[in-house]
């Protein structure tokens, strides 16, 4: 299964964790203890308490309350899981926008995606012989080519806090409370509430796992123009990782054989 290359080493003890930065090209300690800062006054207890930073040092480091549970990846998602996924996200995108906008825009949003999967595209790589695959790849492609794509950049909503990482091992369960707390904010920043969706939805780690899309979905408020945009947006997170995942493919060595199958298959259904 895909793992990020760490950009940080975490110290886990009894009721705190530190969290100290390896790279921090995109400011990553900066935009953890700004959300953890607003997460705290907004809504407390959605995210670890921000205890001390020292932003400044060599390497940078932030320690933060240790929260209890376990995350929801690698392992069938129950219906109690989900409903607290939504309650979670619906908390968070209820932060008020005031708060939202002071916020740098997250590194990873609509602006970016849109580019990388027209980069990938460019360097045309090699989908692989499977017929699935490489018939996603072809209506995919087909797709970047309309202005679907540009159209999603266009935000008629307020901004949201977003993580900007939809890896499923960044939702935490707590079992005994029964609610979902999400951690790991280094990339995390303004962002657009469609795009977010999507990137969670849509994002590799859903293929270790079982966490339904559509279920979660039907359990958050969107406007019918919203869904759409979501939808479009689960397009691309979806195209953005099977581009990556043929035969010389980034992410194809952290992946098991079938990945880009499944992606394939999630993709072509989407387009459906």
């Amino acid at each position: 299964m895909t793992t990020r290359f760490h950009t940080h080493h975490i110290d886990i003890r009894e009721n705190t964790v530190v969290k100290r930065y390896i790279d921090w090209s995109r400011g990553e300690p900066y935009r953890e203890w700004a959300a953890l800062k607003v997460l705290d006054f907004h809504v407390p207890d959605l995210a670890p308490h921000p205890i001390h930073a020292d932003l400044d040092a060599t390497p940078p480091a932030i320690t933060m309350s240790r929260l209890p549970g376990r995350v929801l990846r690698g392992e069938p998602t129950t219906s109690a899981q989900i409903e607290a996924t939504a309650h979670a996200l619906d908390r968070l995108h209820r932060i008020p926008t005031r708060a939202v906008t002071e916020l740098d825009p997250a590194s990873w949003g609509p602006e970016a995606a849109v580019a990388k999967v027209r980069r990938l595209i460019h360097a045309r790589p090699d989908p692989g012989s499977d017929p699935l695959a490489r018939q996603a790849h072809q209506e995919g492609t087909t797709w970047m080519a309309t202005t679907d794509p540009d159209h999603l950049l266009d935000n008629p909503y307020p901004p949201v806090l977003g993580l900007a990482d939809g890896n499923h091992a960044n939702f935490l369960w707590d079992g005994q409370r029964g609610c979902v707390r999400l951690i790991d904010w280094e990339d995390s920043g303004r962002n657009d509430r469609a795009f977010e969706l999507g990137e969670l939805t849509e994002h590799i780690s859903r293929t270790d796992g079982t966490l339904d899309p559509e279920a979660l979905l039907a359990q958050i408020d969107l406007t019918p123009r919203e869904a759409m945009r979501v939808r479009g947006f689960r397009r691309l997170v979806a195209l953005c990782w099977l581009l990556q995942l043929g035969p010389t493919g980034a992410a194809t060595p952290h992946n098991p054989p079938g990945t880009a199958r499944r992606v394939a298959e999630r993709l072509l259904n989407l387009f459906g």
